[in-house]
């Protein structure tokens, strides 16, 4: 795969430095240790449609040019946002001819979450055929991005964020690599320069990767000539802390899910930790406030009253002040709702009588519970024998249901 080689003074330095061999690669053990599945069906050739899916710059694309490399079967580079489906058919056509002479035929497909369901239904007669072995990428679920047909023929491997560890080694091979790297430069890095570039990318080796290059080539070298990395160049380098959070995505669920599941938890730290995450990603905060009011009155509810009065309230002041200043009754809010007492009581009740609703025979409404107030009523029967609570000192017994119901559990 020659695209790959010779561009060292071209392709920006997290291109020239994706490792071409499985000795190269950095991070996800658990899927390439050495006797790993992945490991052993990359190194004997012997890959089988599958699904590559994690966040960005954690290595997808670079298993596949490893791939390419190592393998004998013909390969196919395409990218789901800017091919076409006649484009498709013809490489497939292609593929099953390769297929009738005893070549086999590896398509990479990046992003394959921007294929729809026709162009996904195109691919699997030839998936499930043999005629081509499919390598998908995608930071998108792919349960509920890619049809479960396709998924069904395909193994699925999930990548993870990259460690601090494992970035630092990446950054370090970068500045001492002379061929593909920056080892032609002398850079002098401080370790707390290079420590907060891994920490501050995120898992994301490419993010880390970038800024390493924008510090080298915009820094100018000293009287030795040194390039010179400080804490203070690092930081202009990597800007603002870009965080991985689709508003539609996993992460999306996930942190809202978790931040729920602590405020239900009675963990105020956890609460606000994930609410701070959201905001900083750009979630909208009515959105999060909603989420507290359901939370105040279905894992609170009746236990501590007032916290629904200070969800709605924190909702009502996100509508009316609008962020950055909205931040501020949103931490209000999930405090009190972590720290307050709990109960599911309300909820468990509502549920478990609209089951009943649609599970039973429904009830009908005793007649002396009846509207008594149009004509012909007390001939019906309607309002008759009904006991007014008020006029026994705010209680009295009588049947409010035909027949005796517990839903409401304190």
């Amino acid at each position: 795969m020659e695209i790959f080689k010779n561009e060292a003074n071209v392709s920006p330095l997290a291109y020239r430095m994706c490792p071409m061999t499985l000795s190269e690669y950095v991070g996800q053990k658990h899927i390439l240790g050495e006797g790993k599945l992945l490991y052993r069906a990359i190194e004997a050739d012997r890959i089988t449609s599958l699904i590559l899916y994690g966040p960005p710059g954690t290595g997808k694309t670079t298993l596949a040019r490893i791939i390419a490399e190592k393998t004998k079967a013909h390969f196919e580079w395409l990218n789901a946002a800017t091919i076409g489906l006649d484009e498709l058919r013809k490489v497939i056509q292609q593929a099953r001819s390769r297929k009738k002479h005893g070549e086999r035929t590896i398509v990479f497909l990046d992003e394959i979450h921007r294929f729809n369901k026709l162009q996904q239904d195109a691919l699997l007669p030839d998936v499930e055929e043999g005629n081509i072995i499919l390598i998908a990428a995608t930071v998108e679920n792919p349960f509920f991005y890619v049809n479960s047909t396709l998924l069904s023929r395909s193994q699925v491997f999930q990548l993870r964020p990259l460690t601090k560890e494992e970035l630092l080694v990446i950054i370090r091979r970068a500045i001492e690599d002379k061929e593909r790297g920056l080892g032609n430069l002398i850079i002098v890095a401080d370790e707390n320069a290079l420590n907060h570039i891994a920490k501050m990318s995120d898992g994301d080796a490419r993010k880390a990767l970038s800024a390493l290059e924008i510090a080298a080539l915009t820094t100018p070298p000293d009287d030795n000539g040194q390039i010179r990395i400080t804490i203070e160049i690092a930081e202009e380098s990597i800007q603002k802390k870009v965080i991985l959070y689709d508003k539609k995505g996993d992460q999306h669920y996930d942190t809202i899910s978790a931040f729920i599941k602590s405020m239900r938890g009675s963990d105020p730290n956890a609460a606000i930790y994930y609410l701070a995450k959201m905001l900083y990603a750009g979630e909208d905060p009515r959105f999060i406030a909603k989420r507290i009011v359901i939370c105040a009155s279905e894992d609170v509810g009746n236990a501590d009253p007032i916290a629904l009065v200070v969800a709605t309230s924190a909702l009502r002041a996100v509508e009316f002040i609008g962020m950055p200043e909205a931040r501020i009754p949103l931490a209000q809010a999930t405090i009190y709702v972590a720290n307050a007492p709990k109960s599911n009581a309300c909820y468990r009740a509502i549920e478990s009588a609209l089951n009943d609703i649609a599970t039973e025979e429904t009830m009908e409404v005793p007649d002396h519970l009846k509207d008594s107030h149009n004509k012909g009523a007390k001939k019906l029967g309607h309002g008759i024998g009904y006991k007014y609570p008020h006029d026994y000192g705010g209680y009295i017994e009588q049947d409010y249901l035909p027949k005796k119901k517990k839903y409401y559990k304190p």
